[in-house]
């Protein structure tokens, strides 16, 4: 099928435009993919009627089918959404849910320390941020519910402590991904004085806005920091509703599941399935990564099964190990199979509405690609720039097309390549910095986008309104952009990871005293 060529117009610009500003001014997130899509695929088929029918039924298609089989990675992830929503109503049912809140009021003992919990889970579970997303808020939401922390504060710690955390651990399937990307530039540039994984950890200090999205999630806890929209959700999640304003922006997913919980559940009845859940996937990444290794006839080694993982198929012998642990806890109490045939639809059925929008956040990141948005973006920078300049350039430059495109491992393919070239081109011992700026400014873009699946995740995983969860997370991801910036520009003038540094943290306690005035001016909401 031929499409029209898009790649160095600015028109490649208006699906994504027109589904994010939809999705800010109407909060309907299917409607305003919808119709990013519609006008994308138009635009790719010439504003033909036929084509464009052709075009959308196989992009459609290739969700599910991908070279004459099934698209595995999308039908694993999908399977894994199922299963986890099959896990969390099961935890439910046998009553663990229930006990591990007691459990937890017992020795957490305020609302911050049950927004710790949360955030240190976050840091601790890093495999991956689509796990650590949905397998968190699985865990902490009970606990934040009954110290009435508003779902919407839930959402940004499991969104701000994924991709942060897994973006500078080697040991994930982000990092993994990178160093193999890095490693290529590295090759390509005739640069030896670092191995792969070197550079990788070299980048991790340089990577400010991953590094200081952390700190913030810790500094809004601490301090409280609640401002703009986050601030109504808390208010009103104090007031007794857990969601803030339910009448907006609430799915099926934010609703209650309505199972009644069994009055004999222990805290081993929700920890054990959950262990086992992250064990089963850890190892199952090992393993289907030693699998890749030994076809290609390559040794063993942790890092290298982590760069070779299928972390799809992962994700789901992990989710059915969890299940099947889950329903033995749940059988060995005598709660009948009427009962637990019941819980498990309305589990799988919580999960629908998550899965519609990620399949729909998938096909216009499909046309997007189509469309070549991030060429175009891309192009931008490739004219004459002072060097110094290049790191924050390179890093709002990524984020404008994370945020476009909703991806920030496309962001990272795309962008890689382009600040390698760049650094070659210009000043070399800027590769490393200009890297990091890309790794830094994908994440950022990557958080504030509505169309993201990871920001799609972090909604699901808290069952909090998907807009809900952008607008409140909105003000926080600036503010780490705007420090991150000061940091890039320092570091690109300076050639000092130490005065970057150093600049970047004293941007910081600015931004902590700009929230904290912010927090004392007074709310309308709350009046």
């Amino acid at each position: 099928m031929n499409l029209t060529d898009f790649s160095s117009s600015a028109l490649s610009l208006l699906p994504p435009l027109l589904a994010l500003g939809l999705a800010i001014a109407t909060r309907r997130v299917l409607l305003s993919l919808g119709m990013g899509i519609v006008l994308g695929t138009l635009l790719l088929a010439d504003f033909s009627l036929g084509t464009s029918a052709q075009y959308l039924f196989d992009v459609v298609a290739g969700l599910f089918v991908a070279d004459g089989s099934i698209n595995s990675w999308n039908m694993s992830i999908l399977a894994f959404l199922v299963l986890l929503g099959m896990i969390t109503a099961l935890l439910s049912l046998s009553g663990g849910t229930r006990a591990f809140a007691n459990w937890a009021q017992s020795r957490i003992k305020s609302k911050r320390g049950a927004k710790l919990l949360a955030a240190f889970l976050g840091v601790f579970i890093f495999v991956d941020d689509y796990f650590n997303s949905l397998a968190v808020g699985a865990v902490s939401r009970p606990v934040t519910d009954r110290f009435h922390v508003s779902r919407a504060k839930l959402a940004y710690i499991l969104d701000s402590t994924a991709a942060p955390m897994c973006v500078i651990t080697p040991a994930s399937s982000w990092g993994a991904y990178i160093i193999t990307v890095i490693g290529s530039i590295l090759v390509a540039h005739g640069v030896t004085d670092y191995t792969p994984l070197g550079a990788f950890v070299t980048m991790i200090p340089m990577n400010f806005y991953a590094i200081f999205a952390l700190l913030l999630v810790f500094a809004v806890i601490w301090f409280q920091l609640d401002i703009g929209p986050m601030r109504q959700f808390e208010y009103q999640a104090k007031k007794g509703s857990r969601l803030g304003d339910e009448s907006d922006n609430c799915a099926d997913l934010c609703d209650d599941l309505g199972i009644e919980e069994s009055e004999h559940g222990t805290v081993s009845d929700l920890v054990l399935p959950i262990v086992v859940l992250v064990v089963a996937t850890i190892s199952a990444m090992l393993y289907t990564g030693a699998q890749a290794l030994a076809g290609d006839d390559v040794s063993f080694s942790v890092l290298g099964a982590f760069e070779n993982t299928d972390v799809g198929m992962s994700l789901l012998m992990g989710g059915a190990a969890g299940l099947i642990v889950a329903l033995a806890m749940t059988i060995k109490q005598g709660i009948g199979a009427p009962a637990i045939s019941k819980t498990l639809w309305v589990g799988a059925k919580s999960m629908f509405g998550a899965i519609l929008i990620l399949l729909f956040a998938w096909s216009i990141g499909h046309i997007i690609g189509d469309l070549q948005t991030g060429k175009y973006l891309s192009s931008l920078v490739q004219g004459n720039m002072p060097s110094e300049l290049l790191p924050v350039v390179l890093f709002s430059l990524a984020a404008v097309m994370a945020f476009a495109t909703g991806t920030s491992w496309g962001t990272f393919g795309i962008m890689l390549p382009i600040a390698g070239d760049l650094a070659a081109a210009t000043e070399i011992s800027l590769m490393l910095p200009m890297l990091s700026a890309v790794l830094a400014g994908a994440v950022f873009g990557d958080h504030c986008s509505p169309i993201s699946d990871t920001t799609i995740l972090s909604s699901t995983g808290a069952r909090c309104g998907h807009i809900d969860h952008v607008s409140t997370q909105l003000p926080y991801a600036i503010g780490g952009a705007l420090v991150s910036a000061v940091g890039f520009l320092v570091l690109g003038v300076t050639a000092s990871l130490w005065l970057a540094f150093a600049a970047t943290t004293l941007a910081f306690v600015a931004l902590c005293f700009a929230l904290l005035w912010l927090k004392k001016r007074p709310c309308k909401a709350m009046a």
